[in-house]
This record gives structure tokens, sequence and C-alpha cells, in this order.
């Protein structure tokens, strides 16, 4: 299993080029492939930080997450580019970032470089902030409203 505690990592990633990729990954979607496999491609051992249910539920609102934290690590942990997850309940990702110390911080093409609150954190251990992935044009929303979209038509 890839997932681990966040105190087990540093001893596994040190001496390695560690990139750091997070999300909430509620309904795992191609955009999300991409972005994990774009992140991978950045340096030699890529670890996913996955946003807890209370986490999600407070980010996205009421209804959120359709998958369980659990479900939601096992799918992550099943793509090839993910080498680690761990699961975080903090509201952002600073306790992530003092404790991995990741060499690159990868965000979807949804973010900017400048826009990123995590950007000085990243670069106050030496890291730098990177977008990867495809054009944002996928969304866990839109996948969610086709779905319903689809359960009211056929009823």
């Amino acid at each position: 299993m890839k997932l681990r505690k966040l105190e087990e990592l540093p001893s596994l990633l040190a001496g390695k080029k560690t990139v750091l990729a997070n999300g909430c990954f509620d309904i795992l979607h191609v955009g999300h492939v991409r972005y994990l496999e774009g992140a991978r491609q950045l340096g030699d051992v890529l670890v996913v930080a996955v946003n807890s249910d209370r986490s999600v539920l407070e980010l996205k609102g009421p209804g959120r997450p359709i998958l369980n934290e659990t479900e939601r690590v096992a799918l992550v942990s099943a793509l090839r580019s993910v080498d680690h997850v761990v699961i975080f309940d903090e509201a952002d990702l600073g306790q992530v970032i003092d404790t991995l110390r990741p060499s690159i911080h990868a965000r979807g093409t949804d973010s900017t470089v400048e826009a990123i609150p995590e950007r000085e954190s990243v670069a106050a251990h030496g890291g730098q902030m990177k977008i990867t992935g495809d054009p944002k044009n996928h969304s866990s929303k839109d996948v969610i409203r086709r779905i319903e979209a689809m359960h009211q038509r056929n009823g």
C-alpha cells in the first residue's frame, strides 16, 4: 500500500528529488491522472497529499466528498505515477510542506504560481512551484453534474 503516515516519509525520501502534489481527488477523472503523471515527471518520487473527508466537506460543502478518503486513497494509490500517499486534515499544506520539504510542489493548470498560498513555504525550504497537467477542462463537479443530469433524464 502506498498510504503512509506523514512522519514516515522523510526517511523514505532522503536524497531524492521529491515532488508533492495534492488534492481532494473526489471522483477521479482524466484531469487528475494527467496532473499526477505530469507531476511525477518533475522528480524522482511523487508524494500525493489527499484531503481528509473532513477537509473536503469544509472546502466543497454539503454532499462532498462523494467517495470517502479510504476509497480516494485507494484510487490515487493505484496510479503508476504515484509513489506515496498521505492524508492531511489541515486547512492548508503547511505541515506537509514543513515535514517533507519537497523540491517541487506541483499544482494543476487551474492554478497560477502567484496564486498558490503555499509558494512561500515551499520557497523557504528551497523548493519550487510548478504547474503541470492538461488544460483545466475536467472537474469532479462537472462529472457530478453530468451524472445528476443523466439520472434526472432517466428518472
